[in-house]
């Protein structure tokens, strides 16, 4: 008999570790019956699915399968399909969603328990990479949210620099509570040719440097990005075209997840053994939200646990680090 479906309301009412443990479980196994790519991992991997009991023996299916293989669970047409932005000439992450309104809840109820009330805030947003292709998920949630915000000055900028120098400067007259979430290079670009003092500001730093300038490390990126905002901290937030959850940082680095999101670290020699908390590695990701495709998943990313659930990310594998892959029977 078949494991039956999992009611999305049980993802976003869940408030304990109990809770959470339980439904991972039940998702698990439901995902492992029900999701071809992650079955036929599971299997060749020698675990019985029914046998698994506790949530460190459950597998994380390498990130990389999205790109070579329909992720999802169960059967139907998608909704929306994101896409990675992927570097020229390599091959691009596909995300099936079959239920959309799962990743509205997410994000709209991820951004309530960090932030609040989506309508006291304006919305800006510098995303040009993001904004120049289709298939972004960043933007399917900026839209809302911008459009949740209710506000008249809330709106994409793109290269208009000039334009939304001014807005910052009308919403700081105004005493606008306002959140400019960018693109991390184009944020860049905009404290170099302009110099705002706007201590209230949340600054949210997305993405990365997608190419268009050279790496950075966090600390020296955000002195900038502070400086010519002349705010306190740098917000971040962690999200992938294969999650359908965000973890937020307010400052330092430091991410929290939503309760239905968990990242825990593995061994980078053996992709199977989880480290202990304060110890670098992979970056392990179970998003419960994930309930049509795979709930969990080994993603490119390096970092450290720590106690309370926080995680810091400290850089990215190069791809011929990335282990695993060969457990799957083409």
């Amino acid at each position: 008999m078949g494991v039956h479906k999992i009611d999305p309301k049980a993802i976003f009412s869940i408030q304990s570790q109990p809770q959470f443990e339980s439904l991972a479980l039940e998702i698990f196994r439901y995902q492992a019956e029900n999701c071809q790519v992650y079955s036929d991992f599971v299997k060749n991997l020698g675990i019985r699915a029914d046998k698994v009991s506790d949530l460190n023996s459950i597998p994380f299916l390498p990130i990389e399968f999205f790109k070579s293989h329909q992720v999802m669970s169960g059967s139907g047409t998608a909704e929306e399909v994101f896409t990675s932005s992927g570097t020229t000439g390599m091959a691009q992450s596909k995300h099936a969603v079959l239920d959309v309104e799962v990743y509205v809840q997410s994000f709209r109820k991820t951004f309530e328990i960090f932030y609040g009330d989506i309508r006291k805030y304006a919305i800006l947003a510098l995303l040009p990479s993001y904004l120049e292709r289709d298939g972004s998920s960043l933007i399917y949630m900026a839209d809302d949210l911008i459009r949740g915000s209710e506000n008249d000055n809330s709106g994409y900028f793109l290269y208009d620099h000039k334009t939304l120098n001014d807005t910052l400067l009308h919403l700081k007259s105004t005493k606008t509570h306002t959140i400019l979430i960018g693109v991390t290079y184009a944020l860049l670009d905009f404290a170099e040719g302009h110099s705002v003092d706007f201590p209230e500001l949340i600054v949210m730093e997305t993405g990365g440097m997608k190419g268009k300038r050279r790496e950075m490390v966090r600390t020296e990126l955000h002195e900038i990005l502070c400086s010519g905002f002349g705010v306190p901290v740098i917000h971040s937030e962690y999200g992938m075209t294969e999650l359908l959850s965000q973890a937020y940082s307010k400052g330092a680095g430091i991410f929290h997840c939503p309760p239905w999101m968990r990242v825990s670290i593995r061994d980078t020699n053996d992709p199977l053994e989880l480290l202990s908390h304060g110890q670098t590695g992979g970056i392990n990701v179970t998003d419960l939200a994930n309930i049509n495709s795979c709930s969990f998943i080994a993603v490119q990313d390096l970092g450290k646990t720590f106690e309370g659930g926080t995680f810091e990310v400290l850089g990215r594998f190069d791809n011929s680090d990335i282990r695993g892959c060969n457990l799957l029977v083409q």
